[in-house]
Order: structure tokens, then C-alpha cells, then sequence
């Protein structure tokens, strides 16, 4: 759905973000700006700020920023046009009707009419929990010591026995066969026609993040095969980019989320007050339902079965979270199987200790490797050092990478320089990168600083050129947008620069223009970098200067090097070498 940009920024203005966000977070004015506790990680002190003046809310801890839309859409998980709907009615703003194409239309009312299938569905799985046709259901639950209000917070049921009552039921209250089957509540075939999916099952209504159902997993009584049966996939229900439990869990704010095997380990932990938990639906855990967790935390809790096949689940699902950016732990079950039996025998306080003593997932790696070799054989134990070199030539990041190393020589008693040497020797014949020795001096060459730091400059005169725009006169001269070497910074710079000029920005409508939730985040994390305090008149003078230098100096470099070899090339980089050294000398006045 669009709406026009002069109404979404209307929306917008209407709506003060401090106003927006006291209604969810509470906050305490401290000096410009409120601050909070982050509702996106868990934290003790503060560390979330709302700036009324630039319309923005931006966490110091763990990077989450954005304008009112932004905020709306990661708490409330909506899109972008749910945002703008729910603050437009906020603030009394009509919105015009939207005309679809027929197309459209008819793909979003069949959608509509699938999720109404689904309700229906899982109203009447409900209600056959708690008939005499459900008692085989609810005993098993009972035994399984779920609670009245544990089985109704996640809508549980009961699929009878026979074969066609939900088709009967659902065609009752009017909904053709063809949807029926479309939404994935029952199948057809030439000897009986229509017929249930389920039946002979405890059912476990399965919710997308807004609390709409969209699928279902049903456990069988008895010895029925298969003993777990899910929805097929349907235009409602992708099973790689959904988790059971994700509806309650965005919302728990641990600052991470525990990731289990199946239904019942997620209920368990629930109703044991661990509403972080959530599963992947009847399938392996997918990189989509890694990213989709990468939304709300940056932490996943590994709560695998303790057998062979949890393990294995685990090792592969720790790899998934590496390449999604996640950090992962893995929490040990033993001696039980899973987090099920382990509630019902040691209780939520002991599952406490474990989650404080959860494993690295590197080093739950090692130890699962180290299973294969016999560490009293020399030749067998330096295959497994040679095969630890092999995983840590994993870490592209220089700094984790020697943090590892140390790490590892200390746990496994392997020489430090021995190991450095063996991770170098085995990079070198694979190609992969290779541990870099810092100079002692701890100083980096120009030529190896990293891009992070070249960087720096540029952001803080984005953010001091936002805190007090008055300076813009006194950089004019000297900064243009093309001297933002990064592209995202450019465009940033770009709007800044023509909206100070014009004497019209606005920080918070800029982020609008970024449909991405990542740049979206870099671009709050562009008008927050922390300015150092400067005391007088003469240290924010020098500052300033030092920073415009540094932007130039890197334009000047970058650009350099992307010229060719001609007289026209030539002679910008002499014009480009002199006028860096004429602002070298010059002193830049923050006197009117």
C-alpha cells in the first residue's frame, strides 16, 4: 500500500515521537533528550534515547534507531503501512481509500478468506478439547502437566477421531472446498473426496507474530503414524520463515530468545515463566527463521534435545546463527531429554543455573569434535588441534579471531605462538585469512587502518551538523555530499546538506526515504554518534577543523584513487593535494 510522501510526513509530525514512546516505554527527560530502558534488548541502566528536537530514538546498547514509523514497525512488528495507518489514526488524519487492481484484490480476499479458514479452524479444535469427543486430549495434556490457562494462552484443541467433521463443520458456515483445501486443513483423494487432515490429534494452533493462524501441528494418541503431522505450506503459511512461540516471545524483552526442538519444550517453558522460548515448525532451523529472529535479539539460546540428533540439530543450527550474525549458547539438558522433562524434574530455578552457565557455541563445537579423536594418541591429537586451526580460519574478524586463540590455547593447553602458527599454515594452503601480529606498539599503519575508522569522521560531522545546525555556514565552503566516501552516508549527507541550506531538515523524515530496517538503523546511528565534550571555545574550534580535515583528507585519498592516469586526472590531484594543505592552515571561527 503507498501513501503520497507529503501525507506519510504529515502523519508523522502529528505524531511526537516522545508522546508515541512514553506510551510504551517510561521515560525521564535528561537534559534534550528522554531516556529509557532499550525495549528491544534487556538492560539495567538506561542506555535508550528519544530526542524530541530531531524526532528519533536511537539505543547507545544495542544500535536500534529509527523515526516514529520505525519504532512502531519493530515493536508492534507491522509494515510500514500499518505504522502509517495506526499513527494516522492516532492523530486524526485521514487516509484515502486505496484502489487496488482486481488482481490484487482477489489475492488479498483470498488470503483473508484462508485466515478466516484457520480461525474457524482452530475455534473448533478448541472447543473439541473441552467436549466429551476431547477427553483422550485433555488428559494427555493434563498428564502432561500443562494448566487450564497455559492450554487457552496457546489456543490447544482436539481433532476427533473421525475423518470429515471439520470439512462438514466449515462448510456449514460457508466456505467452498476448494479454500478448505487451500488452506491446508484437509486433503482430497478419489476414494473419500474431502477429508480432515487431522484427526486422532491434540492440536497445536500455530500464530504468525501479529497472533493470526496461520497453521496447525497436531500430536497423534497412541501409536499412529506419523506422530507429528503439520500444515502443508500454503500462500498464509511459509514453515522456513515462521516460529512457534515468535507471537509471545518478540514481546518478552530478555534480551534473547531460547530456541527449541518442538511444540510441547516451547509450552513448557512458557507456562515455567521462560516466554523468550520459541521452535522451528516440524523442520530444521532455516536462515529465515534466523533472520526473522535477528529482528528482536542479537542472543539465541540453544535448548536442543540431549541425544544424537539434538546435537547434531544444534551443531547445524550454530553454523545458521553465525551467517545470520547471531551470537548462539547451547544449554546443557543432561541428564534429561529435553526442556519438557527437565521443567517437570528440576524446575524453572535449575534451568536458570543452566542459561547462566550456557556453553559458548564454539567451544560446544570443539567439545562435540573432540568426541572423534583419542587425545592420549599424539598422531590423533594433533589431527584435532589441526582440525581446531580449521575452524578458527572461520572468524574473518581479526580481533575475535585472536581472542579465540587465546582462548582455546588456554582451555586446551596448546601453546599460543604454536597455535597462531598452525591457524597461519593452514590459511596459507586454503586461501582463508590469516592471523595478523599487531604491532607491540598496539599503533596500526595508515595503510592498515581499518574502514571502521575512516569512518568516524564523517559520522560525527553528520551528527554535530544535526545537534547545532547553525555551523552549516562555516563547513559550506570547505564539505560537500561527495566527500562521504560510504554510499549510505552520501545520501544521508546529501539531504542534510540541501535541507540546511534551504534551512528546512528534518532527521526523522530523512529516515522515511530508507525502506530497509538495517539502513534504517544506520542511518539513527548516523545522528547519534557521540560527540566528545569540548569545554571551550578554542577545543571545538580545533575539533571542527580536525574533523572537516579528516573528511576532506579521506575524499581526497578515495577519489585519488579511482582517477586515471591522464593530464585531467593529474591536475585534480594537484588542485585536490594543495587545497588540503591551504585548510590544513586554516582556522575555521565559530564566531558569527
Amino acid at each position: 500500500m503507498y501513501y503520497p510522501d507529503d501525507l506519510v510526513e504529515e502523519v508523522r509530525m502529528k505524531n511526537d515521537i516522545v508522546d508515541v514512546i512514553s506510551g510504551y516505554v517510561r521515560l525521564q527527560k535528561k537534559g534534550a533528550n528522554h531516556f529509557g530502558l532499550c525495549p528491544f534488548h534487556n538492560e539495567k541502566s538506561p542506555s535508550f534515547s528519544v530526542s524530541g528536537p530531531k524526532q528519533m530514538y536511537y539505543c547507545f546498547g544495542c544500535g536500534a534507531g529509527g523515526n516514529v514509523f520505525t519504532f512502531i514497525m519493530e515493536y508492534e512488528n507491522y509494515t510500514f503501512a500499518e505504522a502509517v495507518k495506526m499513527l494516522a489514526e492516532r492523530a486524526g488524519v485521514n487516509l484515502p481509500e486505496i484502489e487496488y487492481s482486481e488482481e490484487v484484490k482477489r489475492k488479498e480476499s483470498r488470503k483473508s478468506r484462508l485466515l478466516e479458514i484457520n480461525k474457524e479452524s482452530a475455534r473448533y479444535f478448541y472447543y473439541q478439547l473441552r467436549s466429551k469427543r476431547g477427553e483422550a486430549g485433555y488428559r494427555y495434556l493434563a498428564e502432561r502437566q500443562l494448566t487450564e490457562e497455559t492450554m487457552k494462552k496457546f489456543g490447544l484443541g482436539f481433532a476427533s477421531v473421525s475423518s470429515n467433521d471439520l470439512v462438514q463443520y466449515l462448510r456449514s458456515k460457508g466456505y467452498a472446498d476448494d479454500l478448505i483445501q487451500e488452506a491446508g486443513v484437509a486433503g482430497f483423494d478419489e476414494r473419500f473426496g474431502l477429508h480432515d487432515k487431522f484427526w486422532n490429534r491434540v492440536m497445536f494452533p500455530i500464530q504468525d507474530t501479529n497472533h493470526r493462524v496461520i497453521g496447525f501441528g497436531g500430536r497423534v494418541m497412541g501409536d499412529g503414524k506419523p506422530k507429528y503431522l503439520n500444515s502443508p505450506e500454503t500462500a498464509i503459511f511459509d514453515k522456513s520463515r515462521n516460529l512457534y512461540g515468535l507471537n509471545f516471545a518478540r514481546t518478552s524483552r530478555q534480551g534473547r530468545m531460547i530456541l527449541c526442538e518442538g511444540y510441547m519444550d516451547v509450552i513448557a517453558m512458557h507456562q515455567a515463566g521462560f516466554t523468550e522460548a520459541v521452535a522451528s515448525l516440524g523442520t530444521a532451523f532455516t536462515i529465515g527463521q534466523a533472520g526473522l529472529i535477528n529482528r528482536y535479539v542479537k542472543e539465541v539460546l540453544l535448548a536442543y534435545d540431549s541425544d544424537g540428533a539434538g546435537t547434531n540439530a544444534a551443531l547445524r543450527a550454530i553454523g545458521i546463527l553465525k551467517e545470520a550474525g547471531l551470537s548462539g549458547k547451547v544449554i546443557n539438558m543432561e541428564p534429561y531429554k529435553d526442556p519438557d522433562e527437565f521443567m517437570k524434574n528440576l524446575g524453572p530455578d535449575e534451568f536458570v543455573k543452566r542459561i547462566e552457565t550456557a556453553e559458548n557455541s564454539f567451544f560446544f563445537e570443539l567439545r562435540m569434535l573432540q568426541r572423534e579423536y583419542d587425545l592420549k594418541d599424539p598422531e590423533s591429537k594433533t589431527r584435532f588441534h589441526r582440525e581446531i586451526a580449521r575452524k578458527l580460519c572461520g572468524f574473518s574478524e581479526e580481533v575475535e579471531r585472536e581472542n579465540y586463540l587465546e582462548a582455546v590455547a588456554e582451555k586446551y593447553h596448546i601453546g599460543f605462538e604454536n597455535l597462531r602458527r598452525l591457524v597461519a599454515s593452514y590459511a596459507a594452503q586454503t586461501g582463508v585469512a590469516v592471523p595478523v601480529r599487531r604491532p607491540k606498539t598496539g599503533v596500526s599503519e595508515k595503510k592498515n587502518m581499518p574502514e571502521e575508522n575512516r569512518k568516524k569522521a564523517q559520522r560525527l560531522l553528520i551528527t554535530w551538523l544535526t545537534d547545532e545546525p547553525e555551523i552549516y555556514p562555516k563547513i559550506a565552503k570547505y564539505i560537500r555530499a561527495e566527500d562521504f566516501t560510504v554510499e549510505l552516508y552520501r545520501k544521508v549527507a546529501d539531504k542534510l546538506l540541501e535541507g540546511l541550506s534551504e534551512k528546512d531538515f528534518s532527521p526523522a523524515s530523512l529516515i522515511s526515504l530508507f525502506s530497509d530496517e538495517e539502513e534504517q538503523r544506520e542511518v539513527a546511528s548516523l545522528f547519534n554518534t557521540k560527540l566528545e565534550e569540548l569545554q571551550t571555545k578554542q577545543e571545538r574550534e580545533k575539533a571542527l577543523h580536525d574533523i572537516i580535515y579528516t573528511v576532506k583528507r579521506n575524499s581526497y585519498e578515495f577519489y585519488s584513487e579511482r582517477m586515471g592516469a591522464d593530464v585531467e586526472a593529474l591536475n585534480q590531484v594537484i588542485a585536490g593535494k594543495k587545497a588540503l594543505e591551504e585548510l590544513s592552515k586554516t582556522h575555521i571561527s565559530l564566531d558569527e
